[in-house]
């Protein structure tokens, strides 16, 4: 039996298989078998996968079930160890299975371990070098727009862009799957914070590395579709992770970080989307209540990590 399942949600991204599913063909390390759960997809992509690659299992659904749904469909098909979240978007190299199944192996305590991703564009430049999160609610990619020469150490990071990274299936039934009610966005950040707060790990591993195109399913890096979901979900990582005493302490600066967010989609003439998903989260906080991760008081590690992203932030903005 395989030790890893590929798991690659597919939403009308015919134009990208051929790149994905032709480097994982190329990979060094083969213990692997490949899982695609598509979308509803109209472009045909699901049969021309039959006919190229017929190795490939499929999970069909009739119409957008969402990320979260998809790959949650995926990891419960999966009959491995280990889960490799893959976006259709992407190029891997020859090594990155190598890179990334060695790399969780050697770390018993590891919940995840995300790939190097550089911009399909332009693979001088860093596409996301682990994600972070702070006390002003926001996340962020590491690296984003820097040279691809830099973040050339293993480290660990608060949570793994699921963009391409590998998972501990065991650790899933402790904190549970992706939570299908974010749809997308942030997903991945909820779930690597859930995993550090029962006390694993998340390790940005630079060997891996991955060429993605980005927003291949959204279409553009800022749309309304995608500023009031992750607004919207953004709200839901709170009330879902931090303890009550722990949301008070932070509220200022969540509040502040709210409006600077506000000011700048205002900019890009997305202002009333993102206000919309705020509403939209707070009017359904309630609901995650039942979701919290740990029931407990403030809890100090994850307090910690949320104010070291906010000087890796300072440092990001400070280095380029």
């Amino acid at each position: 039996m395989k030790s890893i399942t590929i798991i690659i949600p597919n939403y009308n991204g015919m134009r990208y298989l051929e790149g994905c599913l032709g480097s994982l063909a190329a990979q060094t390390d083969r213990d692997f078998e490949i899982l695609m759960i598509d979308n509803g997809s109209g472009d045909g992509s699901v049969g021309w996968v039959r006919e190229h690659y017929p190795k490939v299992r499929i999970r069909a659904y009739r119409h957008n079930t969402g990320f979260c749904r998809a790959v949650n469909a995926g990891i419960r098909l999966s009959r491995t160890e280990y889960v490799l979240l893959l976006n259709n978007d992407v190029v891997c190299d020859p090594e990155m299975v190598s890179a990334l199944h060695g790399a969780i192996l050697a770390r018993p305590d590891a919940f995840s371990c995300c790939a190097k991703l550089l911009q399909m564009s332009d693979p001088s430049k860093i596409d996301d070098a682990g994600d972070f999160y702070n006390v002003f609610g926001w996340a962020f990619a590491r690296g984003k727009g820097k040279s691809s020469a830099r973040y050339t150490e293993p480290e660990k990071v608060f949570a793994c862009c699921a963009a391409a990274a590998i998972y501990r299936k065991s650790v899933f039934s402790r904190i549970g799957l992706f939570d299908e009610r974010h749809f997308a966005y942030l997903e991945d950040i909820d779930v690597g914070y859930r995993a550090m707060r029962h006390g694993y790990e998340n390790w940005y591993i630079p060997q891996a590395i991955v060429r993605h195109a980005g927003s291949a399913t959204s279409g553009s890096r800022h749309n309304a579709f995608k500023v009031r979901l992750a607004a919207r979900n953004s709200v839901w990582l709170v009330k879902k992770n931090m303890p009550p005493a722990q949301i008070v302490f932070n509220l200022p600066y969540l509040a502040a970080g709210c409006a600077v967010k506000w000011g700048y989609f205002l900019r890009k003439g997305l202002g009333k989307e993102y206000a919309e998903g705020i509403l939209e989260g707070l009017g359904g906080a309630a609901a995650m209540e039942g979701a919290k991760a740990v029931q407990a008081g403030t809890d100090l590690r994850a307090q910690l990590w949320l104010w070291r992203g906010v000087f890796v932030q300072i440092f990001e903005f400070l280095s380029r």
